[in-house]
C-alpha cells in the first residue's frame, strides 16, 4: 500500500463492460487516409471509389447466390443446390478481399447492408420464387455488371500505378466471375435430361462391344 503522500494515484479497476457507448465517426465514407504507400492520392481515392462499388454488387451477389440456392427446384436441384453454395463461397471470400484493400488504401469499405442496397446497381429480384431459368440468367446479369466494371477499374488502376488493385481485380474478381458464368451457363443449355422417342418409334439400347470386339 502507498504511503501517505505518495505521488502514485490508486487506479480504480472494474470488469463491469461499458455499454451503450456513443462515438463519433472519425472517418467519413468516401474519405481517403494518407499511407504511405508509395501511390498518389488520385490512384488512391479512383481504386477505393470503384472497388466499393464492386464491392456493394459482390455483396448483391452474394445474396442472391444464397437466395437462389435455398429456392431452387426440379429435377436439376441437388446439383444446382450444391453449386449455387459453392459460387457464393467464393463469392464471400471476394467480398472480403475486395473490402480489405479499400482498408489498405486508407478508405472506407461499404459494410452495412442498407448502404449496400443504396448504391448498389443490380436489379432488386422479386421476393418470392422465379424459375429457374430466370434465376440462373439474373445470376449471369449480375456478374456481368460486375465483371464490367472489374475490367474497366482494373485496366484504369494499372494506368495510375496501383498494381496491387489491378492484380486483385484481374487474377481474383474477374476470373472467379469468368468460372462460375460458364458454369451458370451451361445449366441454361436447352438439352433434355431424358430422349423421348418420336411419332411411337421404339429406341433400341445401344450394342455395348468389349475390347475384343464382341
Amino acid at each position: 500500500m502507498p504511503a501517505k503522500g505518495s505521488s502514485k494515484a490508486s487506479k480504480k479497476t472494474s470488469s463491469q463492460p461499458w455499454l451503450h457507448v456513443d462515438g463519433t465517426e472519425i472517418q467519413e465514407y468516401g474519405t481517403v487516409r494518407t499511407w504511405p504507400l508509395a501511390l498518389s492520392d488520385e490512384a488512391r481515392n479512383y481504386s477505393c471509389g470503384r472497388l466499393n462499388q464492386i464491392l456493394a454488387d459482390t455483396q448483391i451477389l452474394y445474396a442472391l447466390y444464397k437466395k437462389h440456392h435455398w429456392l431452387m427446384r426440379g429435377p436439376t436441384f441437388y446439383q444446382l443446390h450444391l453449386l449455387l453454395d459453392k459460387h457464393a463461397k467464393e463469392q464471400l471470400e471476394l467480398v472480403d478481399e475486395i473490402a480489405e484493400r479499400v482498408q489498405t488504401l486508407g478508405g472506407i469499405a461499404v459494410g452495412d447492408p442498407r448502404h449496400v442496397a443504396e448504391i448498389t446497381v443490380v436489379p432488386r429480384p422479386p421476393n418470392g420464387a422465379e424459375e429457374v431459368p430466370a434465376m440462373l440468367s439474373r445470376l449471369v446479369e449480375a456478374h456481368e455488371t460486375i465483371l464490367l466494371a472489374s475490367r474497366d477499374a482494373a485496366s484504369r488502376a494499372a494506368e495510375l500505378g496501383d498494381d496491387g488493385t489491378n492484380d486483385l481485380l484481374v487474377s481474383e474478381v474477374i476470373r472467379t466471375g469468368e468460372m462460375q458464368v460458364w458454369f451458370l451457363v451451361e445449366h441454361l443449355v436447352d438439352t433434355p435430361l431424358v430422349e423421348t422417342p418420336s411419332d411411337g418409334e421404339t429406341r433400341t439400347p445401344r450394342k455395348t462391344t468389349t475390347r475384343s470386339g464382341k
